[in-house]
């Protein structure tokens, strides 16, 4: 679709623009005083940001309200109990557990990889019937997998949730008392 700028289409029997049609929906600006924006629920001024005349809109929408002083002191709130001796313990047992577990399970599923890949012999040497040494580590990934998964749970139960809990609702009586008891 080309633009015609104002001018008359050439050659045409149909009418110059869309708004020239008959049964055309025209656009009018809505009352200054009530909420910025056209009649048209489908044109999103705020999106474009163009007036109907091609000139660029100045209004900018109100506020929310202004809740940078709640903002900084929750920061602070929250940087208060990152700094707190019950959070460094939670963190240093999700650290005991993680990181152990990380590297034991990358160094088994690397032992896996190398192995299959330096040694197929030993890989393709059969155990019980047509399974072989590949498909017994290979499963044994699964297994290991599920088996991490089943111990991080436990684990994270005994000895983090409930300190991780306490946390999280201290935190949030803090913050409450910041804000002035709102939400």
């Amino acid at each position: 679709m080309h633009s015609t700028h104002g001018r008359p289409r050439a050659g045409g029997d149909g009418p110059a623009t869309p708004a020239d049609r008959p049964g055309a929906r025209q656009h009018k600006a809505a009352d200054p005083s009530g909420p910025a924006g056209y009649d048209d629920p489908w044109y999103d001024a705020l999106a474009t940001g163009w007036g109907e005349a091609g000139e660029m809109t100045t209004a900018v929408p109100p506020a929310r309200g202004d809740g940078r002083d709640g903002a900084l002191a929750a920061a602070d709130v929250y940087l208060e109990v990152q700094r707190s001796a019950a959070f460094q313990e939670v963190r240093s047992r999700y650290r005991r557990f993680v990181v152990p577990a990380v590297v034991g399970f990358l160094v088994w599923y690397l032992g896996y990889v190398v192995a299959a890949t330096t040694a197929p012999g030993l890989m393709a040497r059969p155990v019980v019937g047509a399974v072989n040494v590949a498909m017994l580590a290979g499963l044994g990934q699964f297994l290991t997998t599920f088996v991490l998964t089943w111990a991080y749970a436990r684990h994270a139960r005994l000895r983090r949730d409930r300190a991780a809990l306490e946390l999280r609702w201290d935190t949030q009586e803090l913050t409450r008392g910041v804000r002035g008891g709102a939400l």
